[in-house]
């Protein structure tokens, strides 16, 4: 090969100098990201900035039509990249041209462009399509809640796929614009701000903005018949609710958790810093599953959330991921106990608040709760596995790390981090390791012991570790547990 090149003309050379050296190295993106969770989710290759989604959704049918225009940079030559999608493809084009395009695996969309993209230089991607996202499965489930009236595509750790193509993977968040035709008299929600509304020929138009980082799983949208409410919280941060107008029993309840999203903000604004986006707030539609999610700005509340009253609980805890989960993401889904560890937490620090129970006491009663030989100390927080991402070990023995993490460090030094992480790493990502090394630089304390025993082992802590845990043998139900154990379903069917 060497001699090979030697024997070229200097025409040849001169040729091949002018191709830049990113096209010249071109190949494939891998066909996933690299989470050793989800191996087949999100793509390399290239970072995406922007997702501009323009769809139009039949309620009547649940047909979904739909062109998205994704702005992109190759962080390599790319003569092929894929994005994760599960419905019907049109049409692709890539940088203005008509690119080849091949459904793959379960949620492989492979795009094949006209020419070669070079490393560093922004791609515009624009995808046309259209299903019926109801009848769409893959790996056996949907994420997508037909509701009498519409549909809510909200879901973890996928969902994305059932209304647009995505680098599905929360290592690459972007801003959205979401702007969605519905027939007159049926509503559109999605993230962030309503920027405009307008009706034209029986059909409304809707166009909601997130400005600022999200990740896809956190994107979502809810279509049905709604009562929308408006407010702005002391600290003025806007709020924006709605609810189905068929809620039936559980209307009241729901109302009377998610109308307190306003101060709920700005309490956990004293714990975390200032709330990281422009609006807030929480829809309830009328679906069947149970659980919450904290799709960002616009929290997802499933009806039974309020099944037996209003909950506040689940409000802090779907909150508090605002910033614990939306504005700081994990890098990859072993890292979940920042997420739901420091939620749980919150739902503890509520509970102070409410005077129904110290974390500490909630510390005492969740150790005592469970003996040496419950498999809920077999779970991992720190790295729990794919089938274990939700275990209530994750939860609870994720918050029972956060109080040693606050016995070990002193008020001081805890609280200080609680409000240096999402703020150092605001509209970001982090892992365990990156969180560890701030509290060791915050307390000057070497933490690698408290972190392995309580987040890694598998087995229950024994003293001296429970003693630094400040477990009491005169351990008691607080008030508040019953609220906090009913919200234990929150990522479950």
């Amino acid at each position: 090969m060497r001699k090979r090149l030697l024997a070229l003309t200097a025409g040849t050379a001169a040729l091949l100098l002018a191709v830049p050296a990113s096209a010249a190295d071109a190949g494939p993106g891998a066909a996933g990201i690299g989470d050793p969770y989800y191996p087949t989710y999100g793509n390399g290759g290239y970072d995406v900035s922007h997702y501009d989604l323009r769809l139009k959704y039949q309620p009547a049918t649940d047909e979904l039509e739909g062109t998205a225009t994704i702005l992109a940079t190759p962080t390599q030559g790319l003569t092929r990249f894929n994005l994760d999608f599960a419905l019907d493809v049109d049409e692709v084009r890539v940088n203005g041209n008509k690119a080849a395009f091949a459904a793959t695996g379960e949620q492989e969309l492979e795009i094949t462009p006209a020419k070669p993209l070079e490393q560093g230089k922004q791609a515009t991607v624009v995808v046309r399509y259209h299903g019926v996202p109801s009848a769409v499965q893959r790996y056996g489930f949907t994420s997508y809640q037909r509701t009498p009236d519409g549909g809510v595509n909200a879901n973890e750790p996928e969902a994305a796929w059932w209304w647009f193509p995505s680098n599905d993977h929360p290592l690459d968040k972007a801003t959205y614009d979401v702007s969605v035709s519905v027939p007159d008299g049926t509503q559109a929600i999605s993230n962030g701000v309503l920027v405009s509304s307008s009706s034209k020929l029986g059909w409304t138009r809707y166009n909601w903005r997130e400005n600022k980082p999200q990740a896809t799983y956190l994107a979502t949208l809810a279509i049905g018949h709604f009562d929308i409410t408006t407010s702005t919280s002391d600290g003025g941060v806007p709020v924006i609710n709605a609810y189905s107008t068929d809620l039936g029993d559980n209307d009241g309840a729901a109302r009377a958790s998610v109308e307190r999203t306003g101060e709920i903000v700005d309490w956990l604004s004293g714990y975390f810093g200032p709330y990281p986006f422009s609006t807030a707030g929480g829809y309830v539609p009328n679906v069947k599953s149970g659980f919450a999610l904290e799709t960002q700005t616009r929290v997802f509340y499933s009806p039974k959330q309020f099944a037996n009253g209003s909950s506040t609980s689940v409000v802090v805890h779907e909150l508090a991921h605002q910033w614990w989960g939306d504005s700081v993401s994990l890098e990859r889904w072993s890292d979940i106990w920042l997420n739901e560890g420091f939620a749980r937490y919150a739902q503890w620090l509520w509970s102070e608040h409410e005077d129904e129970g110290t974390a500490q006491e909630l510390a005492d009663y969740v150790y005592a709760l469970h003996p040496a030989t419950d498999s809920f100390w077999t779970v991992a927080p720190g790295d729990p596995g794919a089938d274990n991402q939700f275990d209530i070990a994750v939860y609870d023995r994720g918050a029972l790390a956060i109080q040693a993490l606050r016995n070990a460090i002193g008020d001081d030094d805890f609280f200080q981090l609680l409000k240096a992480w999402p703020t150092e790493r605001r509209y970001g990502n982090g892992t365990i390791a990156d969180f560890q090394a701030l509290a060791e630089q915050i307390s000057g304390q070497d933490l690698g012991a408290l972190f392995r025993t309580w987040l890694y082992t598998t087995a229950k802590p024994a003293t001296p570790a429970a003693t630094a845990l400040g477990v009491r043998a005169d351990t008691k139900q607080p008030a508040s547990w019953k609220q906090i154990a009913a919200t234990n379903d929150i990522h479950g069917d």
